[in-house]
């Protein structure tokens, strides 16, 4: 509990209010803070995806489009009061369980998360972690925030429940609209002793075409995208693996995807989601996101319901976090030291 609350009071210190409750700041702002180093942030890039990546991609397994929307229809509805939020428990439990997985509960102080895993084939091998939140906010059926999110779970764990040498953790998180209540009280030494990199997705079904129509936190590089037709990658510096591997992810070329690499708490507006605890406890992770209120209208309102979403971007960015996931659990114990060798579990930049 303690190193929970320490984890949870740095993030109170900081001002940090969730995504549960409005922005700290206004669409397309930030607090200020000193010009950061441009080694720290990474732009998009051309990269030269190695052959056994390429190989690796293709052989991922392909997502049920029709069974993707279902799932965030059945998800749709508010899911903030205690008994919504344990129907949508029930729901993701036997989904899971139709899939082949152990579903275990974790209880905490006015929430539940849900956790399944399969091990790996490899003993010595650490394990990859994917997650999602399940609860909203009040009065809004959250199909983007963040059903859109759950369903791509639920598909990974259809797709991905086959052995291969790392093993998978999924995790779905309550009460995250209310100050990551969840996975703070996930996060602990002996639940990431193992845990190699974390991917946590956060809204990934919405997207705009106009010139415009995508914001940013202030402070990040002016060479980003005007369009919100991309699916936004940002990981905590200097590990750099996990955006590295969404970049060079061959067959899901669309959307694409823009990778950051930012430092820990330099920008708040980048700490809104299940991925902050996993960064302050120093574990490589990336949020996966259409980037919320700096592109959804729709964001923390009534309005966000299936119909608002776009199906096509939805489709292929959970198509993208299934190709990286299996590239990332098939990955070679050898490639994993040479990382190793370069100073933590991951490389850095």
């Amino acid at each position: 509990m303690g190193y929970r609350l320490l984890l949870l009071s740095w993030v109170l210190m900081m001002g940090l209010l969730g995504c549960g409750g409005d922005p700290s700041s206004s669409q397309g702002q930030a607090p200020t803070s000193s010009p950061t180093p441009p080694e720290t942030i990474a732009s998009p890039s051309p990269s030269s995806p190695e052959p056994m990546l390429d190989s690796l991609s293709e052989a991922a397994p392909v997502i049920d489009g029709d069974r993707l929307f279902e799932t965030v229809k059945a998800l749709a509805g508010p899911r903030f009061d205690p008994g919504d939020r344990d129907r949508a428990r029930q729901y993701l439990k036997q989904q899971l369980e139709a899939a082949g997985w152990t579903v275990e509960s974790q209880t905490f102080d006015g929430g539940v998360n849900l956790i399944a895993q399969r091990d790996g084939t490899d003993a010595n091998a650490p394990i990859l972690l994917l997650g999602a939140h399940y609860d909203t906010v009040a009065n809004s059926p959250g199909a983007d925030d963040n059903a859109s999110a759950v369903a791509a779970v639920l598909e990974a764990a259809y797709l991905l429940k086959a052995p291969t040498p790392r093993g998978l953790r999924l995790v779905l998180f309550d009460l995250e609209e209310r100050g990551l209540q969840g996975s703070f009280a996930y996060v602990s030494p002996q639940t990431i002793e193992n845990v190699e990199g974390a991917i946590i997705l956060e809204m990934i079904g919405y997207a705009c075409e106009e010139i415009g129509c995508q914001t940013y936190p202030r402070g990040l590089p002016e060479s980003l995208p005007e369009r919100g037709d991309f699916l936004g990658v940002v990981g905590n510096w200097p590990y750099h693996q996990l955006t590295d591997a969404f970049e060079e992810s061959p067959r899901s070329e669309k959307p694409r995807r823009v990778t950051l690499t930012v430092p820990v708490g330099l920008f708040l507006d980048l700490l809104r989601s299940d991925h902050a605890p996993f960064w302050l406890a120093g574990v490589p992770a990336v949020m996966v996101t259409d980037t919320a209120n700096f592109r959804n209208p729709n964001y923390h309102r009534p309005s966000d319901t299936p119909d608002s979403l776009n199906r096509p971007f939805l489709e292929g960015s959970t198509q993208a976090v299934v190709d990286v996931l299996y590239q990332l659990l098939n990955r070679p114990q050898d490639a994993a030291n040479e990382s190793h060798a370069s100073g933590s579990a991951w490389g850095s930049n």
